[in-house]
């Protein structure tokens, strides 16, 4: 156990450019205040500053509310010198700060408020413990998240483009961003330039941009839609039609650019040894954004602690002797949305077959519908067994195994 009158406590706002530190002894007295650039190069005069307040029987402890972006390298940085380094969660430190008559927002007082809950609750703090592993497939999902919801915007405003000039067009196409509706778009931007254009021509071009998967019928299926829905004429027709070519170039670059960051993510997971896609509706993109919102499993001591972090185990609520459990909104949301879109494939049927993807959750499922629960609780129940599953298989890095589905008895 820490014993708190050993130590000074360093609380640190962090931030992109600089960092404030607020220095107090054990008693809540503030000893001193530094501000400084957040460059390795300033790492050094920062510790020599910190250093002044130790006297003997002393050592820092420092407490930092990001650990994996402004104040990685800080953290990196005290953790190779030797110091101890604690991890204040963002919304302790807010209740610390809500917590006075008359708040305040500025660096200073922030970074003291991060230094209070360092003392306070210095025992049951986590350590500082930022991946390089982790911390880069947290990035590479978070660059794939930002080239699919920019892919999104320009899909929208290709909609609004076509409507102008073709009524009929999402007739045309089964996806409007589909490679062969792209290469469409892209040299038909409007109905002008099909003038003249015979079918056999337009199956030909079809046939190329789509690997021959169009046909004749196709073809004769939109030059009659193009002919039933009429052309209007409008002014700066040029500038209307570089404007639908332009986001098709830019739909096809994202769509390029999140193919390299999952063939990334896909190298970068594998040096974890993990068998996350093993489990039916697991491919890179959600076994990477499980990986990035966990981190290093081991600092969950159990699967209810990881349900906790995510969400999913509800909390206890009580009062005058009367306790009762309740959904919570708390927790990682991020990590929740996903064991949530998880839980829906794993009691999806498969198109056509009517198979279910995932017998057992399936079963289950349907078992607790019987059961009386509602479609949200009954997910919830799957969510928190595929909790205690994910933990297992990432915790000892092995691969899902299907249980056997009793046999019907034939009567």
């Amino acid at each position: 156990m820490m014993k708190r009158d050993n130590h000074i406590y360093i609380g640190l706002d962090l931030h992109k450019f600089q960092h404030t530190a607020v220095i107090l002894d054990c008693w809540f007295e503030k000893l001193g205040e530094m501000t400084f650039q957040n460059k390795p190069l300033m790492f050094p005069s920062f510790l020599e500053y910190v250093n002044r307040f130790l006297s003997e029987g002393l050592t820092p402890v420092f407490g930092l509310e990001d650990v994996g972006g402004y104040g990685r390298d800080l953290a990196l940085y005290l953790l190779e010198q030797g110091y101890i380094v604690k991890f204040v969660n963002s919304s302790l430190s807010n209740a610390e700060r809500n917590s006075y008559a008359m708040t305040q927002k500025n660096d200073s007082w922030d970074a003291q408020c991060v230094a209070d809950v360092l003392i306070r609750k210095l025992p049951y703090l986590p350590d500082a413990t930022p991946s390089d592993i982790h911390w880069i497939i947290a990035q590479l999902v978070g660059r794939r998240n930002a080239l699919v919801k920019a892919q999104t915007a320009l899909k929208n405003q290709l909609h609004m483009q076509l409507n102008y000039h073709y009524p009929s067009y999402k007739d045309f196409f089964s996806e409007v961003d589909g490679k062969t509706a792209l290469a469409f778009w892209g040299n038909y931007p409007s109905p002008s330039h099909l003038e003249g254009e015979t079918i056999e021509r337009l199956r030909v071009f079809l046939l190329e941009a789509s690997n021959n998967a169009c046909s004749t019928r196709k073809a004769e299926h939109i030059l009659s839609l193009v002919q039933t829905d009429g052309e209007i004429k409008r002014e700066y027709q040029t500038s209307r039609d570089f404007i639908i070519q332009s986001i098709v170039r830019d739909i096809r670059f994202k769509k390029q650019e999140i193919q390299k960051v999952d063939r990334e993510l896909k190298v970068t997971i594998q040096t974890l040894d993990m068998q996350l896609e093993t489990m039916p509706g697991i491919d890179t993109v959600t076994s990477s954004a499980l990986i990035a919102e966990i981190g290093d499993i081991h600092r969950f001591a159990t699967s209810d602690k990881l349900a906790r972090y995510a969400g999913i185990a509800p909390i206890k609520m009580g009062s005058g002797g009367k306790e009762t459990m309740k959904k919570t909104k708390q927790g990682n949301r991020k990590l929740y949305d996903t064991f949530y879109n998880l839980a829906v494939q794993q009691v999806q049927v498969c198109k056509g077959s009517k198979i279910p993807r995932n017998p057992v959750f399936y079963t289950y499922y349907n078992q607790k519908l019987n059961e009386g629960k509602s479609k949200a609780q009954a997910l919830l129940c799957i969510m928190r067994r595929l909790v205690r599953i994910i933990y297992g298989m990432m915790r000892n890095k092995t691969a899902y195994i299907m249980p056997d589905q009793p046999k019907e008895k034939v009567s």
